[in-house]
């Protein structure tokens, strides 16, 4: 399961960069057009390293998986395979309302399900007990989910307030989250 989920965040990490034309002209300038397809890229660059990094972990103390957690896992992948569409879509909108929207609606899905993956992983009583002891109330999980709501929400209000808040809950999930090394004793 984890072989199959690095493949495809490394196939829609390719699928991002491709979407990359080769600029008209040899100065400095001739990059200003891909300038907003660059910064989403490297916000969603970073959304998928930091889905990678976790979904490591998570393995790293995964006893048991059975056929609720494939599934849980799949629906994980599926929303983040959409993250190169929005991407695109939001970048090349020069980050329009409803692009931001779905985007970070996009985002939300991704981190629910990240989250039913995790409650999949935990829910085989002793197998996977090391993971339950280190999420504990997962109040990191819970505080991006409600930023999400919010950004998802102000996109409507303004389009750069909810892409600050796309970028505060990547910056939070970038301090390294200790909790399982903590409890695998690193």
């Amino acid at each position: 399961m984890e072989a199959f989920s690095d493949g495809v965040i490394a196939i829609l990490i390719t699928i991002m960069v491709l979407e990359f034309n080769i600029p008209q002209g040899n100065d400095l300038a001739a990059l200003v057009p891909i300038l907003p397809l660059f910064l989403a890229y490297i916000l969603s660059f970073v959304y998928l390293a930091i889905y990678w990094n976790n979904h490591h972990h998570l393995m790293q103390v995964t006893d048991h998986v059975d056929g609720r957690i494939l599934w849980a896992n799949m629906h994980l992948l599926f929303w983040l395979s959409l993250v190169p569409f929005t991407t695109a879509w939001m970048a090349e909108t020069h980050f329009a309302m409803i692009p931001t929207a779905l985007y970070g609606l996009i985002l939300l899905l991704a981190a629910l399900g990240y989250s039913f993956l995790v409650m999949a992983i935990t829910a085989h009583g002793d197998a996977n007990h090391l993971l339950r002891k280190a999420i504990g109330r997962d109040k990191k999980g819970k505080i991006s989910l409600l930023i999400y709501v919010l950004a998802v929400a102000l996109a409507a209000v303004h389009q750069w307030i909810s892409l600050s808040l796309y970028a505060l809950v990547a910056i939070i999930w970038l301090i390294p989250d200790r909790r399982i090394e903590k409890v695998l004793g690193h």
